[in-house]
């Protein structure tokens, strides 16, 4: 799908106009010199080069830059190169871990050796993450006192790894990050949980007997003085609404990904409301308040907001005018008043740790308590537009989430006006600006397209002789289809299934059909997952929606995609049916078909990684090819392979690789 170049506002001539142009040119240079400088001597791409013309000119400009680029382009490099020729502070934000290495492990080392002859000096840059990435030196000192019987156990690190535990503490002496990510083993969750504190219950550096030395806080001090920051979308999403609360100030955003903006960064605008939160502040409280009415009393709400919420799972609703939930988060909000008020009597300077425990107390208790307050009034806050809310989770894991509907409205608000911002991804919805509010700013749509010859590297093929997905057939025919491809291909196949149910019956009915061997996504943590994939030339690898993006397995390992069906968002979802009523009439059209599409383009792009890969993908969907009124829209979302509906023309393409 070819996007239509588009400025929006008024476009000066003069010398501007020249200067960015310049600008430009000096960054397609500075792009050639580094690529030059890739094993081999890396290769030229028109569509890189175009795409570092364009990021450069937006940020010399001051426009926003949408732009999508096709697997292949090099689009990190494309984006990294005039970012930092302009000496501007930049972040990137990606929505995957996988890209964040790649840019803080790769792709900047890279450019700090070989660009550093045309900045004329090396840039600085770091990685900045949530702050519950990190350890928490004094929950360490917290728990070193309980175990001397200085302190009293708070309740989190019950159900902690005590081996674990040694380990970490162990670890925090010589580590100079601090971050999880560097930790030599794989603890639990209630095991970190013991030794990390969240960005709601930490009060601070200042307020802190360890802030001196905080491993969050030095990481946030690094960012403050480096050239460009590696974070995630969600992060970012938390530091537009909070004006910078969560990132140092810059003037570059660049977000990578772009296709998923729009819904983590409505989630990381909201909040969500469960059992564990109040848990978790009783926890707090119990270890410098002992025999607490309040308390207890708190304790209680956990039960409560569990019971109030279980007969709306996966409903949307109004808390305010739900009976059983707005009473519990009414008594919520009493109780917690009470909890304040003796957690303000405890003296500041009292002995041991209290001063830190109370003070982490307290700023879980108030945001907790900010929360609720929240859920009760909807329409209020500082987050513009309307808001939904949903409950969501399992049996006693229940969750009231809240997030707002137009993220447009939240961007026009704190984003827009504040930055230059490039918005990047291999497959970007054609309606992605409108979406995101950018169509009352200056900004520019460009694609520039793949260096891959999709024609001559790829088949797209659809079944249209199996029935359609509605009917009782499809499921025997669709597994049939697939063992009858996945035998031509050899195995080397990636199926991605668009439910749970259906992953779990293909693997049943499949795994003993073949002689390869056939991975559940489950199976293993998903980078083993990728490598015993990646390694095993024949195996296949069965999953659902998190396989459908951030995939990269180049070579005959990967020489079929299967998709069981088009990938349309559930009906039922509930945020997106808010979306829904608020546009009305053709939300179908605004909402589903773009996101059906782009996650269609997602799934097939993990097919072709190099110049040299082959392959097919197949999707057991016949609407693809037969639907009149929409199938164009998923096909322009699509590369464009050669595509066929004969059976027997797949199955010797697949033969001949």
């Amino acid at each position: 799908m070819k996007l239509p170049a588009l400025f929006v506002g008024e476009v000066s001539v003069g010398r501007s106009s020249l200067r960015a142009m310049d600008v430009a040119e000096q960054a397609a240079i500075a792009l050639e010199e580094v690529c030059g400088a890739l094993p081999g001597g890396g290769e030229r791409r028109p569509g890189q080069e175009a795409m570092v013309r364009r990021v450069a000119e937006s940020i010399e400009a001051g426009n926003h830059l949408v732009v999508r680029a096709g697997t292949g382009t090099g689009k990190s490099l494309a984006y990294l190169v005039p970012a930092l020729l302009s000496g501007r502070t930049t972040v990137v934000a990606t929505a995957t871990k996988a890209l964040q290495d790649q840019l803080a492990g790769k792709d900047l080392p890279f450019l700090a050796e070989h660009l550093r002859s045309r900045l004329g000096r090396t840039f600085t840059f770091s990685v900045l993450k949530g702050r519950s990435n990190y350890v928490c030196r004094q929950r360490l000192t917290e728990l070193a006192d309980v175990s001397d019987g200085q302190q009293q156990l708070d309740g989190l690190a019950d159900a902690a790894d005590a081996n674990q535990l040694t380990a970490i503490t162990e670890w925090a002496d010589l580590t100079e990050t601090g971050d999880r990510a560097d930790l030599p083993i794989q603890p639990t969750e209630m095991t970190w949980a013991a030794v990390s504190v969240g960005s709601h219950e930490c009060p601070g550096a200042a307020r802190c007997p360890s802030g001196e030395e905080c491993f969050a806080e030095a990481a946030r001090a690094i960012a403050e003085t480096v050239d460009l920051v590696v974070t995630n979308l969600h992060l970012y999403g938390i530091d537009v609404v909070t004006e910078g609360g969560a990132l140092p100030f810059h003037e570059v955003a660049i977000l990578d990904e772009a296709h998923q903006t729009e819904d983590i960064l409505a989630h990381a605008s909201g909040f969500e409301l469960r059992a564990g939160r109040f848990t978790a502040l009783v926890q707090r409280a119990r270890s410098i308040l002992a025999s607490s009415t309040a308390v207890e009393n708190v304790a209680d709400l956990a039960g409560r907001l569990d019971d109030a919420l279980g007969p709306y799972l996966g409903d949307r609703l109004i808390p305010a005018a739900t009976v059983e939930l707005r009473s519990a988060l009414d008594l919520a909000d009493t109780r917690l008043a009470a909890l304040r008020t003796e957690l303000l009597g405890i003296p500041v300077d009292g002995p041991g740790d209290t001063g830190a425990r109370r003070a982490r107390a307290l700023r879980s208790l108030e945001t907790l308590a900010g929360d609720v307050t929240a859920a009760l009034n909807l329409d209020g806050g500082p987050i513009p537009g309307p808001k939904v809310a949903w409950t969501e989770g399992t049996a006693g894991r229940l969750s009231l989430q809240v997030a707002p509907v137009d993220v447009a409205a939240v961007l026009d608000q704190y984003l827009w006006g504040e930055r230059t911002v490039v918005l990047t991804s291999a497959t970007i919805p054609a309606n992605l600006s409108t979406r995101l509010g950018l169509t009352d700013h200056r900004h520019r749509i460009e694609d520039v397209g793949s260096p891959f010859d999709f024609e001559r590297q790829s088949l797209l093929y659809c079944a249209t002789s199996m029935p359609d997905p509605s009917d009782d057939g499809y499921r025997v025919a669709c597994y049939d289809e697939i063992e009858r491809l996945i035998t031509a291909a050899g195995g080397r196949t990636l199926a991605l299934f668009t439910s749970r149910r259906a992953l779990d019956e293909a693997v049943d009915v499949l795994r003993d059909r073949f002689p390869w061997q056939v991975l559940h996504q489950e199976d293993l943590p998903k980078p083993l997952l990728l490598a015993e994939f990646a390694a095993d030339e024949t195996s296949c690898l069965f999953g659902t929606k998190g396989l459908w993006h951030g995939i990269d397995v180049p070579g005959p390992s990967l020489s079929l995609v299967v998709i069981d069906r088009i990938p349309f968002p559930r009906p039922d979802d509930p945020l997106l049916s808010a979306r829904r009523d608020l546009l009305g009439e053709g939300a179908w059209r605004e909402i589903d078909l773009p996101l059906a599409a782009t996650e269609l383009a997602q799934g097939a792009g993990r097919l072709i990684r190099t110049t040299e890969d082959r392959g097919v993908v197949a999707v057991l969907d016949r609407r693809l090819a037969t639907s009149r009124s929409y199938r164009w829209d998923l096909l322009e979302a699509l590369p464009s392979m050669a595509r066929t509906a004969d059976p027997d023309e797949v199955v010797s393409f697949l033969e001949g690789l």
